[in-house]
């Protein structure tokens, strides 16, 4: 598919990733398939990534990723690499490296090279066990007890700091647990809303590795590429907070969670059996406050939990 009306060039970095895979689709159908750079590290794409131009680069590399930026000129980037929580508390030196390097290489390319936006994904992680757990505010405590998370607000000021600074207009979201039914699960503490579907239909039984009270935010997949494509499109001065916007769409337990997929897998059982990642999850906030998003740019989800097991349970079978 191609849109001869659109000249604008973007690069997706991570574009093999959970949230990457998507979103490159969604650009390209607006943008056309040749404007939309997919960069993934190791990764070769699949299926309709492999439609359009694509690039392997680590972006912790800043020669390599500097060689890309010169031969592809983007006016927009959209870094998505890094790993997730679980995956950066089993080595925290790596996921500091990944997370943090490759952003700084993309700020200062960008601000070097002339890109003119770059957005950068940020998560609940940022927040931690001091923070109100309960619709937890846009401006509030950011003590994270996990890398990831200490990457992401590390990350939040660098964004902000690169628009105060240097007037480079970055944009971020602040995350819930995403659930798609294209990406397996990557690594990170709430994938078992999204492992419990495969499973139901696989094997018709789950076990959950946090406990049955265990409540985050969520969010169906097409909400969130569809919030960081109106992010990115809103007019500058919408945008009026420069570290990462609260984003969310619904909360539920992982009981809530089992029980309606039983609704549409006929026999399915779970069991719960809590890990290391229990810990992470009880210091994440169980609901959040979006209504600067809501306010500032319009944003507003569209699924809730049934309609987003319908949707998941029709797809994956």
């Amino acid at each position: 598919m191609t849109n001869p009306m659109s000249e604008k060039k973007i690069v997706v970095i991570g574009a093999t990733g959970q949230i990457g895979s998507e979103l490159v689709v969604e650009l390209r159908k607006k943008h056309g398939d040749q404007q939309v750079v997919a960069v993934s590290s190791r990764s070769v794409p699949k299926g309709e990534l492999a439609n359009g131009p694509h690039e392997t680069v680590d972006a912790t590399d800043r020669d390599a990723l500097k060689s890309l930026f010169e031969r592809h000129c983007p006016d927009t980037v959209y870094h998505l690499a890094g790993l997730l929580s679980a995956t950066g508390e089993k080595d925290p030196a790596r996921a500091w490296a990944v997370n943090i390097g490759s952003l700084t290489n993309v700020l200062d390319l960008s601000r070097d090279l002339g890109v003119r936006q770059v957005f950068w994904p940020s998560s609940i992680a940022a927040f931690g066990p001091t923070t109100p757990r309960d619709n937890t505010p846009q401006n509030t405590v950011l003590a994270p007890t996990t890398m990831y998370g200490v990457t992401k607000v590390t990350g939040e000021l660098l964004c902000q700091y690169y628009w105060v600074k240097y007037g480079l207009d970055v944009r971020s979201l602040r995350y819930p647990g995403l659930i798609s039914y294209k990406t397996p699960p990557g690594g990170g503490t709430t994938d078992y809303a999204v492992a419990v579907y495969f499973e139901a239909i696989r094997n018709g039984n789950y076990d959950f590795f946090v406990g049955p009270d265990t409540v985050l935010p969520m969010m169906y997949m097409p909400d969130a590429i569809r919030a960081t494509i109106e992010l990115m499109e809103a007019p500058a001065e919408k945008i009026k907070v420069r570290t990462s916007y609260n984003l969310t769409a619904m909360s539920f337990s992982a009981e809530e969670l089992a029980k309606t997929v039983a609704d549409h897998v006929s026999g399915f059982s779970c069991s719960y059996s809590p890990d290391f990642r229990q810990q992470i999850a009880d210091s994440w906030p169980r609901s959040i406050d979006d209504s600067a998003a809501r306010k500032d740019w319009g944003w507003k989800h569209e699924y809730d939990l049934e309609r987003m097991t319908a949707e998941m349970i029709k797809n994956i079978k």
